[in-house]
Order: structure tokens, then C-alpha cells, then sequence
């Protein structure tokens, strides 16, 4: 029988692992998929979506698999709300292998800017950027997505030294144009103007020399909006009609330079100029943006309410409620966005489920056959096995249990002699306790019979397993007057079950063993424990025991 059951156990291992894969052939696959990461990354992905990551059992392909598909993520802008194991990849790779470190790093701090924590992604990044021999390459790569998160959150001066340091790295044209754009918005933001507008002139001459007609356009719009900030409103007017002469009446940003004009005549005093413009900036806005006028609508509000208080002195309570409303939806679009993007990854992680699960179905099927033939003549011989070794441990407990019941019964004499030595008599009230818990750890007939015949040596125990009396001295003896204290502070609020209770869970009682002793279904014991804390005013995540004996 035993020769049988290891022949078949010989059998289901080798099914075993002729099913599954090795390690190596892990390590190719993900080695594979990180090639394939620069040119096809969404093949990349299902490559590594086809792979259960709970099969990883080395660190190393553990933490390369959530680096790549965190990395893969990225590189396509899906949701990584589910790369939350980048954090132990990262850790990983910390001091181990630089470039690695550096990348997977950034992975992390993308994540961290997916779940909202913003500060946290740009501290992530600013800790890789302070790495020291870092490759230019992974520099630049870095620090572009810390200048975008920056400027993301208004940074101003602190945001000023990466934009700089990302300008002087980038090798390519465009993407110094772009480096200086960021520079430009952070000096900006941190209030210096003149710098801001020194960058910008370079920026309007750059797309000028390169018939760049869009980012010309937006240079200048933004020139406009930089000599208001200088309270330089007439060359910022001046600037605007030169744009409409150049770009007609009706151009895509009509809406915006009608504002801008707004803003110019309003700082200047021309409220009636003012309510003009804005009003034809809200028309332009309806018919070039229709519905998705939003972010227009939020500074429009605005300007609305500032007019509307300098005309007659009060806040119209409709453009704040616009103001508001303009936000919500905002707010409510990015929330639909990112739904959308989980979904999608929930469809990603569906679709792999259900690929690993084909896969692996002819490995399930021999696994599932060779199991049952196992369990099967394995059943009978680990029944009997329990059987008797329960049997065995009953009858070790009766026997001790026997014992302490024959020690228990000393002649008078030596039970005088033992209580007046206080070491003895709190040995004798552990074995008490002991022979207590042990009785409720295994609730027998036998054991509760023996235990109502060593309560009853000393007392009436009334039907129930022990004399509480003797129990509540034990308690009081035990754990400093506990009981006492309890009975005199809260004995009329508390009922005597409720006090027995507590002092079981004060010597250790679970509640299923509290539910033996007390005579009561571990349901009652739960109910009673929510009474006490109510009677007691125990806050719901403190402690019983640690609240009453503070």
C-alpha cells in the first residue's frame, strides 16, 4: 500500500513537471518580450500577459517581468493601476543594476502619478535625478517626465533648474524646442516674466525661420498673454490684431484672443470694452468648441463675475454655480477617462486569464486524474492515521487531566501549608486556569465531566463547568484585584454573564473556548462582547481587556 502510493506520487511530480515550464525557459520568454518592448510593444505585452507571474519563483524574473510590463504600460499610456508590484521591482533593482534602477524607477514614479500621488511621483524622480554617473540618456529620460509633472502642478522655481539641466542634455532640435517651452513655463509660473518673455521671443523667431504657422500662432497667443502679465496691455492689443490680420477673424483660438482682449480692456479700466469682447469670446467658444467648451467656460465664469461685480457691486451667484459646474464636469470627465483606462486594463487581464487558462487545460486534466487516483487510495490509510492519533491525544489528555485531579485532592494539612506560601498558591491557580483552558481547547463529554469534578472539590458549581466563585478569586489573585475592581466599578450595569466573559478574555480565552466554559454559542459570546463595549464605552477599535486595565 505505502509502495503504491509513492510510486503514484513519483508519477503525479514527473506530470508535473513535464507540464510545466522551467525557470530558463521563463527567463527567454520575458528576455523576448523586452526586446520586442521598442518595436512592438503591444505584442510585448500579450507575450507577457500569456505568463502567470505566480510561477516566477526566482527574485530576478519576478522583478524583470514587473519591470517590463510596467515599462510597457507606459510607453503606451495605459492604465497602470494594476503595476502596484513595480514598488518591490524597483526595490529589487536599487544598487544593483543602474539601468535598471533608473528605469524602473521612473515606471514607479508614473505609477505613483496614475493613483494621484503626484508629490510622491515627482519626489521618486527627483531622487533619481540626484543619482550620481547616470548616462545622459536615462538623464534626459528622467527628467522629462519630471518637468511635465512640474508644470503640471505649477512649479515655478523648483522647476527651473530640471528644465535647464534637460535643455543643455537633448540632442535633438525639437526636443530643445520642447525643453525650453517647459523652461518657459516654469519661469513663468515662478513670476519672472522677463525671462519668460526673453525665451519666447527666441521660441517666435525659431517657429518663424521654420514656418512652424501652429506653433508660431501659439508663440505669439502666448506673448499676448505674457505682456498683460507685465501690466503691458496696449502692445499686448497691439499683438493680438497683428494676429488677426495674419490669421483672419474666425481662427481656431478667435475664442481665446476675444479674451485676451477682455482681460487687456478690463485692466485698463474699459469695462464696457470688456463685457464686448468676453461676449464675443462666448459665441466663438459655442461655435468652435460646441460642447466641449469646458476649459474655456472656467475662465470665462470667471471674468464674468469680476465684470459683473465692478459694474454693480454684487457677485451673481449664477456664474460661480458655472464656475462650479464647468469644474464638476471636468472633473467627472477625468474620473469616465480613467474608468475607461481600467476597464481596459480589466479586459487586458481578462483576455491573459483566459489565454493561460487554454494553455494550461490538458495540463489541468492529467494533474486532476492523477490527484484523484491519489487521494483516493491515500484517503483510507490518512483516516485511520487521524483516527488514532486522536485517540491517542484523548487519552493523553484524560490521563492528564486524571492527574491533576488526584494532585488536586491533597490532605488538609498540605493544602493549609501550600496556601500560605504565595509562589505555591499561584502555581496552584495557573494549573487551575490550565486545566480550565485545556477542557475548552478540547470540549469532550469526558473532559467537561472531569472538569464539573475538580470544580466541585471546592465549591457548588450549580450546573455549570466551574465554580465561578473560585474563578473570579483566581482572577482577582492572578491579574492584581482585576475582578474586584471590575465587580465594584461596573457590577450594576453588567450582567454576571458579561463579567464572566471578561475575566476569561483577561486570562487568555478565545471566544470559541469563552463559549465552552460559559455554556454559550460562540454567536451569544460575540452579541455580549458588543453590550460590554457599549455599557463600558469602549471606542470600537480599542482593546476590552487593554481599556479596563488602563
Amino acid at each position: 500500500m505505502r509502495k503504491l502510493i509513492y510510486v503514484l506520487v513519483a508519477i503525479v511530480a514527473l506530470g508535473t513537471a513535464s507540464c510545466s515550464k522551467s525557470m530558463s525557459q521563463y527567463d527567454k520568454e520575458i528576455d523576448q518580450a523586452e526586446k520586442m518592448m521598442l518595436s512592438n510593444p503591444d505584442s510585448a505585452l500579450s507575450m507577457l500577459d500569456a505568463i502567470d507571474a505566480s510561477e516566477l519563483k526566482i527574485d530576478s524574473l519576478w522583478a524583470k517581468y514587473h519591470f517590463i510590463k510596467g515599462y510597457g504600460h507606459l510607453k503606451r499610456n495605459r492604465s497602470m493601476i494594476g503595476d502596484s508590484l513595480i514598488i518591490y521591482a524597483h526595490d529589487y533593482y536599487r544598487g544593483k543594476n543602474l539601468v535598471r534602477d533608473i528605469r524602473s524607477g521612473i515606471v514607479l514614479a508614473w505609477y505613483k502619478f496614475w493613483v494621484g500621488d503626484t508629490p510622491g511621483a515627482m519626489t521618486m524622480l527627483d531622487s533619481l535625478a540626484g543619482l550620481p554617473d547616470v548616462p545622459d540618456s536615462l538623464m534626459t529620460q528622467t527628467l522629462r517626465i519630471r518637468v511635465m509633472l512640474g508644470a503640471s502642478e505649477y512649479q515655478g522655481q523648483q522647476l527651473i533648474p530640471y528644465a535647464k539641466k534637460l535643455h543643455e542634455l537633448e540632442t535633438d532640435s525639437l526636443r530643445k524646442i520642447e525643453a525650453n517651452y517647459m523652461l518657459l513655463t516654469a519661469y513663468e509660473y515662478a513670476g519672472e516674466t522677463d525671462s519668460a518673455l526673453y525665451l519666447l521671443d527666441q521660441l517666435v523667431d525659431y517657429a518663424r525661420n521654420h514656418n512652424w504657422g501652429d506653433k508660431h500662432f501659439m508663440f505669439e497667443l502666448e506673448r499676448a498673454q505674457l505682456l498683460t502679465e507685465k501690466s503691458r496691455s496696449a502692445e499686448s492689443d497691439a499683438l493680438i490684431e497683428e494676429i488677426f490680420r495674419k490669421a483672419g477673424p474666425d481662427n481656431g483660438a478667435a475664442d481665446y484672443l476675444h479674451f485676451q482682449y477682455a482681460i487687456n480692456a478690463l485692466n485698463s479700466g474699459d469695462i464696457t470694452r470688456a463685457s464686448r469682447h468676453l461676449a464675443l469670446a462666448d459665441s466663438l467658444a459655442i461655435k468652435l468648441r460646441g460642447d466641449d467648451d469646458t476649459y474655456f467656460r472656467s475662465y470665462s465664469n470667471l471674468l464674468h463675475a469680476i465684470i459683473d461685480f465692478t459694474q454693480t457691486g454684487r457677485i451673481k451667484l449664477m456664474h460661480i454655480n458655472g464656475l462650479n459646474n464647468r469644474q464638476g464636469e471636468r472633473y467627472n470627465r477625468m474620473k469616465a477617462s480613467q474608468w475607461e483606462s481600467e476597464r481596459g486594463a480589466l479586459h487586458q487581464q481578462n483576455w491573459a486569464l483566459a489565454l493561460k487558462a487554454e494553455s494550461e487545460h490538458k495540463t489541468v486534466i492529467i494533474l486532476i486524474i492523477s490527484l484523484v487516483t491519489l487521494l483516493v487510495l491515500a484517503g483510507a490509510l490518512w483516516i485511520i492515521i487521524i483516527r488514532r492519533q486522536r485517540e491517542r491525544e484523548n487519552e493523553e489528555r484524560i490521563e492528564a487531566l486524571q492527574k491533576m485531579v488526584d494532585e488536586y485532592r491533597p490532605a488538609p494539612a498540605t493544602r493549609e501549608s501550600e496556601i500560605a506560601d504565595s509562589s505555591a498558591l499561584r502555581s496552584a491557580m495557573l494549573k487551575q486556569l490550565g486545566i480550565i483552558k485545556m477542557v475548552a481547547e478540547t470540549p469532550t463529554e469526558q473532559n467537561r465531566e472531569m472538569l464539573r469534578k475538580i470544580s466541585s472539590i471546592d465549591g457548588k458549581i450549580d450546573g455549570e463547568l466551574v465554580d465561578w466563585g473560585n474563578v473570579f478569586g483566581m482572577i482577582d489573585n492572578l491579574y492584581s484585584g482585576f475582578y474586584g475592581k471590575l465587580h465594584s466599578k461596573y457590577g450594576d450595569i453588567l450582567s454576571p454573564k458579561e463579567e464572566q466573559i471578561i475575566v476569561l478574555m483577561v486570562a487568555g480565552f478565545s471566544t470559541k473556548e469563552i463559549s465552552v466554559i460559559t455554556g454559550q454559542t460562540t454567536s451569544t459570546v460575540y452579541v455580549r462582547k458588543s453590550s460590554i463595549r457599549k455599557k463600558l464605552g469602549v471606542p470600537e477599535k480599542e482593546d476590552i481587556v487593554r481599556f479596563l486595565q488602563s
